[in-house]
């Protein structure tokens, strides 16, 4: 299957799970390839037919993007170098989850969460510690009991018990001996979604960018923090409403910095948030729901409210 027609079958599926979908970002480098939500849940999603492609600087980006979009990174894809990806199981790339597209189906389509993650040496399982030693003092038994039927140690079950995952064999022993399900689905889309790489959060690029830019929205209050592979150049966040962001772009007014605010309003719509982008003129207000403000225009802007209303009402008249 081409990249091409993996995408389009990934943006098909999500969309009949519920989703509203973005435009896909199809503007190199590139650290994602859309943005979609259902309800709460706003998900980036990068798209390969080879994981191993997924590097490093891209996963700490979209992790960075995530945070500041409320969003969860997610990668969807084929194999890996070595090996086709299995379904009903998480794999993890840099810090971010990785589904194959059947996984991805019958999670966000069917409402199955998948129970098994990869990790350096197997497959594993999350136990609900509080059930398994709730059957086990049911039974009788004591830790050594339990750690002989299973071939482990005593320390070994005492940690299962503890809130240690197992591995799928364990944790299939563990449900026969008991009969009962032991296993705690994978939280995909939460935060304590497990990393199974020793991950380092990054520091955000230099602010080495547009100074003007950066100038006025540190002028009314705004935090800037640099991309460097999105379709926008920054997000910006309010200093005393961490939850009002804004997507930062800017740039000559031409085709393709056209291209690029229309696709900062698509990704916006669905991330719940606004888009600017600053040009040096231009005869329009905005291109979607991403406004243009020219910087001339933009040296005389000196409060919060006044950038917001600003932003919001080039908005609502290029949709009307």
């Amino acid at each position: 299957m081409s990249r091409s027609a993996l995408v389009g079958n990934v943006i098909a599926m999500l969309e009949d799970a519920g989703f509203r979908v973005s435009d896909r970002c199809a503007i190199r480098p590139r650290s994602f390839d859309i943005a979609a939500r259902r309800g709460e849940d706003l998900i980036l999603v990068k798209i390969l037919r080879n994981i191993d492609a997924f590097t490093a600087e891209s996963g700490a980006e979209m992790r960075r993007i995530g945070a500041y979009l409320n969003g969860t990174p997610l990668v969807i894809g084929l194999r890996t170098r070595d090996e086709k990806l299995q379904p009903e199981v998480v794999y993890f790339r840099h810090g971010v989850p990785v589904l194959s597209p059947d996984t991805a189906t019958d999670l966000f389509v069917e409402k199955i969460p998948p129970l098994i993650y990869a990790a350096p040496g197997g497959l594993y399982v999350s136990i609900d510690s509080e059930i398994l030693a709730d059957k086990r003092e049911e039974k009788g038994w004591s830790l050594g009991q339990l750690a002989s039927e299973l071939g482990v140690s005593r320390r070994t079950v005492s940690k299962y018990e503890d809130g240690m995952d197992a591995s799928i064999e364990v944790a299939a022993q563990l449900e026969e001996l008991f009969d009962t399900s032991l296993t705690s689905p994978v939280s995909v889309l939460e935060e304590e979604t497990p990393r199974q790489e020793e991950e380092v959060d990054p520091e955000q690029p230099d602010v080495d960018g547009d100074r003007q830019v950066v100038t006025v929205l540190n002028r009314v209050g705004y935090e800037v923090h640099p991309t460097v592979r999105a379709p926008f150049q920054a997000v910006s966040q309010d200093g005393d409403q961490q939850q009002d962001v804004i997507l930062v772009g800017h740039s000559k007014f031409n085709e393709t910095a056209e291209k690029r605010a229309r696709l900062m309003s698509s990704v916006g719509e669905v991330a719940r948030t606004h888009s600017v982008y600053f040009v040096n003129s231009t005869n329009r207000d905005a291109v979607g729901t991403t406004a243009l403000i020219e910087r001339d225009e933009a040296s005389n802007i000196s409060h919060a409210e006044e950038f917001k209303n600003l932003i919001r009402r080039r908005a609502r008249e290029e949709l009307a």
